[in-house]
């Protein structure tokens, strides 16, 4: 089980929806330089059925030790 620690969090972009919950998500820093993250939902926003559409803002948990998939937590 990974600790709170272990998370990066970052602000991206949905640029590509996918079946079952999933989405390609664009994070913008000056470190990543337009990384591409395959995301799924997770926690609260599954349980209320947040509706994400192509174009959301969403603030996305990736681990440190596979930054090729991600968690969105929150729609900005």
């Amino acid at each position: 089980m990974a600790k709170n620690s272990d998370l990066i969090e970052y602000q991206g972009e949905i640029i590509d929806v996918l079946p079952n919950q999933m989405f390609k998500v664009l994070i913008e820093t000056e470190k990543t330089n337009g990384h591409v993250v395959t995301a799924y939902t997770g926690g609260k926003m599954r349980q209320h059925r947040i509706r994400l559409v192509q174009g959301d803002k969403v603030k996305v948990e990736m681990s440190a030790y596979d930054l090729t998939k991600a968690r969105i937590t929150y729609r900005l």
